[in-house]
């Protein structure tokens, strides 16, 4: 099978090599699920067999993963406030009464400057976060997040993390399939940092609403 892909690849076109992997990293922001990240692995192996030039290799799936980012987070800055200040009602009753009760839509103003710099760190860092990354762009785009900062941060990300993926389909040669073993050394903690700073904003904003809240009473 993989003699087969090799051959393919050595008699295909480098521009089409290039396109696929654009293709690839656009569609991985939409349906998270899929392993896409495989093919761009594949790609670090194949370099052997492939005249590729390793800069555009990088750089195509980057910017299929950024515009794929920005999509969605330009979607959800149109829409996203409408749905999520929507009647309760309307929602999916165990997750929609959580997410109304710890951030009101109300106080969503308050809530975007509140985490505005956490934002732009999530951006940043999304490609890294194990099971959240479908959800940065959505969130970034219903927070308001200035374009260009979260374009900035999201090519940063895809490059960094395309590059991991690239050189590790390099370095582990016919393993290249290990690539999740390979790039979870860096995920892993990332996501225990990030995870660890979000949780303390959390409950730092919970406090400040119960102030006011029990001044009232």
């Amino acid at each position: 099978m993989l003699d087969s892909v090799i051959a393919c690849v050595q008699s295909a076109d480098p521009m089409a090599i290039y396109l696929l992997l654009f293709v690839i990293a656009f569609l991985k922001n939409f349906f998270p699920i899929v392993p896409f990240d495989a093919p761009i692995a594949l790609t670090g192996y194949l370099l052997a067999y492939k005249k590729l030039n390793i800069v555009l290799a990088i750089l195509w799936p980057s910017l299929g993963s950024t515009l794929g980012f920005m999509v969605i987070y330009l979607i959800s800055r149109k829409f996203g406030m409408k749905l999520y200040s929507r009647d309760i009602s309307a929602t999916p009753p165990r997750w929609g009464e959580k997410i109304h009760r710890f951030f009101p839509p109300a106080e969503i103003e308050f809530i975007r400057k509140r985490f505005a710099a956490h934002g732009y760190l999530a951006v940043l860092l999304n490609r890294f976060l194990i099971g959240s990354r479908s959800f940065i762009s959505p969130v970034s785009g219903l927070m308001h997040l200035n374009a260009f900062a979260v374009l900035l941060a999201a090519g940063i990300s895809a490059s960094v993390w395309n590059t991991l993926l690239v050189y590790g389909g390099y370095l582990l040669g016919k393993h290249w399939e290990n690539i999740g073993e390979f790039v979870v050394i860096y995920s892993i903690p990332v996501t225990v940092v990030f995870v660890v700073i979000i949780t303390f904003a959390v409950i730092k904003y919970r406090k400040e609403r119960k102030g006011p809240e029990q001044a009232n009473q």
